[in-house]
Order: structure tokens, then sequence, then C-alpha cells
């Protein structure tokens, strides 16, 4: 499949992505729609904090000025990246709303990247037991995946995301705007997670990046790159519905596996992050542990042969790495089996029978783990 050129149209209308259920919210897709923020929070808060990473000070401007001229504006600014993700930082966060005097009507605003919407949202889940949370993702990752589905927390020694809580947001604000803003590593890391959204729910997000030119996948200004967030921003949405708490998981064969399968190449991919002390970025870990596992479910004749190599190729098209020969398997091993899916001793991988497909592998031999290892540093 190919596609042509595009030339200037009027602008398109923001998407709005209704996410039901107990708490339900908007998700706002488009470009410049930050004059969408106060309609997502309301009247109901008094005072709002915003949390913004440390660099995007300047870039937060204009949304600052928006919530100071609606509410009673506290600014919290925390460090770039995963060093936020700490119950220390976290700390400081609940003193400054306890100094402003926040009470259960007020709200939290996160500004940045999944780190700070997975810190903010645990802030604003803690205080007070609960208080409204607002996310303004500014990095493709967090757009398509941290931002959206209430998932919150920080990092431990032990590993990522072990501590945390479960907070669904009031509203998501992906502006597009704010992409052309990322360094390119960091818009190709984030494709990480819109690649695995095309293995585990929906084909067509694999065929634009498979059938159109690189350069026009991360034009942060083409309608290629809008279409992959809705897409995945879709498929987060539809599972998230359907398994709010992660609740689902069966390892009955052809089952779905609920939440679960957004975790798809997670389980090494985290133990990756882990090995580097969290110093590789979380889309690039994503796309090898898609690749992975992957070949495990080769190994164990649940996933045909061409459909494994087209891991390799997706991700590696839009300039993803597809192997890893860091730390040994015996490290990896432990980071896996810290994984939240494992249950009791027994590892369980989310593994695809074919695309679209995505079902839960429990117990995998050691002998297949070890040979996609193997085969995972062929190809770093």
């Amino acid at each position: 499949m190919s596609t042509t050129g595009h030339a200037t149209t009027a602008p398109v209308e923001p998407r709005v992505l209704h996410v039901g259920g107990a708490s339900p919210y908007d998700v706002v897709i488009g470009h410049g729609v930050a004059d969408r923020l106060v309609g997502l929070l309301g009247e109901r808060p008094t005072r709002v904090a915003l949390v913004v990473a440390e660099s995007l000070r300047e870039l937060a401007g204009p949304v600052s000025e928006a919530l100071s001229a609606a509410y009673r504006l506290t600014e919290v600014v925390v460090p770039d990246g995963e060093p936020s993700k700490t119950p220390a930082v976290a700390a400081r966060c609940w003193d400054a709303l306890g100094e402003a005097g926040f009470t259960r009507s007020d709200a939290v605003v996160t500004f940045g990247g999944g780190a700070t919407t997975d810190l903010g949202g645990w802030v604003a889940a803690c205080w007070l037991r609960g208080v409204a949370v607002v996310h303004v993702p500014t990095t493709l990752l967090a757009m398509v995946d941290a931002a959206v589905g209430g998932k919150t927390g920080v990092n431990t020694e032990a590993g990522k995301n072990l501590v945390g809580a479960f907070h669904e947001p009031a509203g998501v604000l992906c502006d597009l705007s704010l992409l052309a803003t990322l360094p390119r590593a960091d818009l190709v890391a984030g494709m990480g997670e819109v690649v695995k959204c095309g293995f585990i729910a929906d084909e067509r997000i694999l065929e634009l990046v498979e059938g159109t030119d690189v350069e026009r996948v991360l034009d942060t200004d083409g309608p290629v790159l809008r279409e992959l967030v809705e897409r995945a921003v879709a498929v987060k949405v539809d599972v998230v519905v359907g398994d709010l708490k992660e609740a689902g998981g069966s390892e009955l064969t052809g089952a779905h596996p609920g939440r679960e399968a957004l975790n798809y190449g997670h389980t090494m991919g985290h133990a990756i992050e882990r090995a580097e002390h969290y110093g590789m970025r979380h889309g690039d870990a994503v796309a090898i542990g898609c690749c992975y596992v992957a070949e495990v479910a080769r190994l164990a004749g649940v996933l045909d042969d061409a459909t494994a190599a087209r891991h390799r190729a997706a991700f590696g098209r839009v300039g993803l790495p597809t192997g890893y020969d860091g730390a040994d398997f015996a490290d990896l091993l432990v980071g896996m089996r810290l994984d939240k899916k494992t249950r009791g001793d027994q590892l369980r991988l989310v593994v695809l029978d074919a695309v679209g497909r995505p079902r839960i592998l429990a117990g995998p031999s050691e002998e297949h783990l070890r040979a996609a290892d193997a085969l995972m540093r062929e190809h770093a």
C-alpha cells in the first residue's frame, strides 16, 4: 500500500474519543487544542496544580496562562523522565498541594511525557484518596499509552511501576502540535507503542507503517501520524473499557487477555529497562520486547514464521531497535519474573496467535526463552 502527498487544507476538526465506564471521560486529539483544557476541567475546581517536567516549563506557558485565568494555580515542577517517578518526588508534590490548601473538589493537570503523567496521576489518586486529574501529554508515547487508561505509578529498586493505583483521568488533551518539539529519537520511540497496537488489534496501523515513506509517517503536521495516533488511542480505549483494572487474562487457548494485551512486549521490555537502569527509552525497549516475544511464540508453535519476521520489519522500518545484547539472560529472566502478569512462580507472557489475536502463554519453557534471547542478540 502506498500513499500520496497531501495538499494544505483547512484545519481538521479535533477527534474526540469517549471512554465509557464508571468514570467516563473524553480524549481530545488534534492540532492546537489547548483551548479545550478548561472545558475538560469544568467549573468544580477552585485550585489546580500543574505538574510539569522541568525542561518543559516554557513550553507549558500557554497552558499555565489559561489555568491561571480560570483557577488558583500552583505550579509543581518535577524532574524530567523516569527520575521523577519516585516516592520522594511524589511526597514533594503532596507537600505542595497541602501548602496550597487543595481540597477534594480541586484538580491536578499534568504536562509532560509518560513519566510525568504516571507520577501526576498517582499524586492525584492518593491526595485525599483521589482528586481529578487531566493529562496533557507532550510526547507520542504518552499520548498513545501513559495518558489514557488510568494506570498511575512510580518505580522502586525492585522494578518499574510496581507501586501505583488505577485512577482514571477526567480528560486527556492530545495536542499534536506539541509533537513538533520532540527530538526525532523520542518521536521514533513513541512509535514502539503505536506499532504494538497494530499487532495486537489494528492491522491498518501496520499497513500505514509498512506502506508509507518513513518521513511521512513521522511528519508531525501530516495526516498519517494523526491517523496513527487516533488509531492507537482507539485501541487502548477499546481494551481499557472492557477491562479497566486488568482483571482479564485467561490462559485458555483463544481467550482474549483483556487489558493485559496492552502489555504485549512489556515483560522483556521492562526487564531491559531495569537492566539499563531506565536509561533506555520505553518505546525502544517495547519494540525489542515485542520482537522477542514473537520469537518465543514462534518457537512454542503458537505464531507463524512470517508474522514473527514481520515484527522486526515493522518496528525496524521506523528506526526502532529489534535486538539487544546488553545484560545477560539470567539478569533479564529475573526482571521478567518481576512482571505484574506473573502468578506465583509462573511466568505469563502475552503472545499472538496471529495479528489482532493476543492470548496468554503461561509457563513458557526456559529452552524457548533462551533460544529467543539468542535471536534477540543476533539482531542487536
